[in-house]
């Protein structure tokens, strides 16, 4: 072996060719934080405290951050009012109640103010979905005995909603329409 030669016998440059018809991977630019931010919002909504703590995350800079959602927001691509709606309806959906859409509206970095215009804009009824969460458990009679209604009762307030609900619903007159 000379001292060109590698441990394989090869010299400098040879079966360093690449085949016909494929190519090297070139390396891409490191996105920038706008890029980054955009690529959060197309999968979901975010809101601007969460999409800030995806890019720190990220290992962008917090200013760098900020002024990335601060742009998308001024171009209409993030809407904390558009993500709290869709929250809403999305929770709701899922079986959980005003309370607790509340509370993790408020995990997000909205004020009271867009909390309460998102639960206002909700046209749904959150006695039907209480009703329809535990029809979803309890079939469709709902509970029947005292056993049944405490754990409908439980599973309501786990939930996410109020006392006057939780009576309301598993009351057994109330589960027939």
């Amino acid at each position: 072996m000379t001292q060109r030669e590698d441990e394989f016998g090869r010299l400098p440059g040879e079966g360093d060719t690449v085949p016909a018809g494929t190519r090297r991977k070139s390396r891409r630019p490191e996105p920038t934080p706008v890029q980054r931010a955009l690529g959060l919002l197309v999968r979901r909504e975010h809101s601007r405290k969460e999409l800030t703590r995806k890019l720190a995350a990220r290992g962008v800079e917090a200013e760098e951050a900020r002024a990335a959602v601060e742009r998308l927001a001024g171009e209409g691509w993030q809407d904390d009012t558009r993500f709290a709606e869709s929250l809403v309806r999305s929770r709701a959906a899922g079986g959980y109640g005003p309370l607790h859409v509340r509370a993790e509206l408020g995990t997000h970095g909205l004020d009271r103010a867009a909390v309460a215009a998102a639960m206002d804009a909700f046209e749904g009824d959150w006695k039907q979905v209480a009703r329809d969460l535990v029809r979803r458990r309890f079939g469709e009679a709902g509970p029947r005995d005292m056993a049944q209604k405490r754990k409908a009762a439980d599973l309501l307030a786990r939930r996410g909603f109020d006392a006057g609900t939780l009576r309301e619903i598993i009351d057994e007159d109330s589960m027939i329409e």
